[in-house]
């Protein structure tokens, strides 16, 4: 069962993340996107980096193993910066509800690279059902044209695929390293988001963008803020608090929710409307999480069970022989 912290990490990166595709649909009126994945990551970085030298010390944030140089790698380079920029670049090429259902396979691609990098974690399958579940919900959620989904632009679906790819690839490599981290989640991000904001403003430079072509309105101000501040600062400490304690593939369930807040928040702040099929689709998901369960990932059942040997001790006790090749952590 999840303890009060992991729900808490779960709900709040969801929500989080969910105001994201809101805030970043108002700002991409007014910033060209690579650059306005930058600027976000440029404050979001400068926050987290103060707030580090208000309250840690320099132990706590020094990098000292291999494993922490990769978590960071992967979190600023993966997780949070190529993501975004896929992200955002591939939203100008497809609908919101196109680019929702492609990134939504997030949670798919997920125990695909745990099933390659990852010894102890694997999807049962009763957790495949609630895997497949929640993914049909979503679809219900954002209700696209098939047409949308089978012709249009190949290459703004093939951005947002390859977005929901790095972040998978990316959680997937920061829970394989984690047992040999010695950083805490919240000091890898803050390492990690100066390398998103460079690789960010290096994507940008090379597309062409320009500061000029920013257009700084009240509402761009508060986009901006949204996406740095509670999507840049809190949605990432949560996410990657929430990664740390449960595991790759349950973290990124995460983002089956993300639609379904994306749908309400868009209604409620951008006057959008709720298709009917749609609070089925939120149904679908609920339905996909109950099935997941707390036995969504059932490591005891695809562990053998190995024969005891007791002839290995004078006392007669048995002895359970690891076989050749495997680690127990």
């Amino acid at each position: 069962m999840m303890d009060r912290r992991t729900i808490a990490f779960f709900v709040l990166s969801s929500l989080f993340f969910g105001g994201t595709f809101v805030a970043a649909k108002a700002g991409l009126e007014y910033f060209p996107p690579l650059l306005f994945v930058a600027l976000r990551f440029d404050v979001a970085a400068l926050i987290m980096l103060g707030y580090l030298a208000v309250t840690a010390s320099r132990e706590e944030v020094r990098p000292r193993t291999r494993a922490d140089v990769v978590g960071i790698l992967a979190t600023g380079g993966l997780a949070i910066g190529l993501a975004n920029a896929l992200i955002f670049v591939g939203q100008q090429y497809a609908t919101s509800a196109v680019g929702a259902i492609v990134f939504s396979l997030n949670p798919i691609l997920t125990p695909v690279f745990a099933a390659i990098l990852l010894s102890n974690e694997r999807l049962s399958s009763r957790g495949a059902v609630g895997m497949v579940l929640g993914l049909v919900g979503v679809a219900l959620v954002v209700s696209p044209d098939p047409a949308m989904l089978v012709g249009g632009d190949a290459l703004g679906r093939a951005i947002l695929f390859a977005g929901a790819v790095s972040a998978a690839l990316g959680a997937v490599l920061i829970r394989r390293v984690n047992a040999r981290a010695t950083l805490s989640s919240t000091v890898r991000v803050a390492w990690g988001l100066p390398i998103a904001a460079a690789l960010s403003h290096g994507l940008s430079w090379s597309a062409g963008e320009s500061a000029s072509t920013i257009a700084w309105t009240p509402e761009a101000l508060l986009a901006l803020a949204y996406v740095s501040v509670v999507a840049g600062v809190l949605a990432y400490i949560a996410y990657f608090g929430l990664l740390e304690s449960t595991g790759a593939i349950q973290a990124n369930l995460i983002f089956y929710v993300v639609p379904v807040v994306s749908t309400l928040g868009g209604a409620v702040l951008l006057g959008e409307s709720i298709a009917p099929l749609a609070v089925v689709g939120f149904l679908t998901i609920f339905a996909g999480f109950a099935v997941l369960g707390s036995e969504s990932i059932a490591l005891s059942k695809l562990l053998p069970e190995w024969p005891t040997d007791t002839s290995n001790r004078d006392d007669g006790t048995a002895v359970t022989e690891e076989p050749r090749g495997y680690r127990s952590d």
